[in-house]
């Protein structure tokens, strides 16, 4: 098996849902419809915020949804198209077919990727036409802050996936219930010192808290901490790890049991 043909699976996978976007006028609207929205909401509260003599640091909230943004939507991208294809009956046919299980995983995260960074250039966009926000502040840390973010997504979507291969549809939920269960322990708008003491520990065990709080030392303090991302691309290195062979272990018990197609059943 060679890499071009690989690759070539790995093309008809996001072609195949790139097709479907093309075709849904519903699908293609939820890249645009609620980013948009929470941007707007939250640079709006800003600049009440900021007429009222709150801190200017204030506006660090949009840098933190656009951040933030980048992690939903790689870990969105990926489970929602799994999802989809256990609502239409489709994942046994998949599986089935000659790309293997990590070629289409791979397929989907890439998918996420590249809807990740469509959404993330609109926020941008607006965040400096209506806010004066400029999220090329951060500087060349943006590429690397946004790399472990997007890898974090992808460890959290092979969570997911596993959970609904055993348990199917009833374990539908955790696609949009993961992202906002981490999102109080990523100091996403607010830095650690706000959480009591014992909730720390947890944040400090995802990447996603060192990339936030990485941003605001840049945007704050203009001080670029090499250590917090080194610590975050080695917490995403372990998650992107157990995440794999959760999900593999989790592929071999459906087939060996039999779920499998009774997930194409259902």
């Amino acid at each position: 098996m060679n890499t071009y043909d690989r690759w070539l699976r790995i093309s008809a996978v996001i072609y195949r849902y790139l097709y479907l976007y093309r075709r849904s006028v519903t699908r293609a609207g939820e890249i645009v419809f609620w980013p948009v929205m929470d941007l707007l909401v939250w640079g709006f509260l800003t600049l009440y915020l900021r007429e009222l003599s709150v801190s200017n640091a204030i506006l660090f909230l949009i840098g933190s949804l656009i951040f933030w943004d980048f992690l939903y939507r790689s870990q969105q991208a990926t489970t929602v198209a799994f999802i989809e294809e256990m609502w239409s009956k489709n994942l046994l046919n998949i599986f089935l077919s000659p790309i293997s299980v990590w070629e289409y995983i791979l397929g989907t995260c890439l998918l996420g990727l590249m809807k990740s960074l469509f959404t993330a250039v609109l926020l941008a966009a607006l965040a400096w036409f209506c806010y004066a926000f400029n999220i090329l502040a951060v500087g060349p840390m943006l590429i690397p802050f946004v790399l472990s973010l997007l890898l974090f997504g992808w460890a959290l979507a092979m969570f997911t996936m596993a959970l609904m291969l055993r348990f199917g549809q009833a374990a539908e939920a955790l696609v949009w219930g993961i992202p906002f269960l981490v999102q109080p322990f990523s100091a996403v708008f607010y830095p650690v010192d706000v959480l009591p003491v014992g909730l720390r520990v947890i944040a400090y065990l995802l990447p996603s808290t060192y990339v936030f709080e990485g941003m605001r030392a840049i945007l704050i303090n203009g001080e670029t901490s090499w250590s917090l991302l080194l610590i975050a691309f080695a917490l995403n290195a372990v998650y992107l790890a157990a995440g794999a062979a959760f999900f593999a272990w989790m592929f071999r018990l459906v087939r060996e049991k039999g779920y499998l197609s009774r997930l194409g059943m259902e």
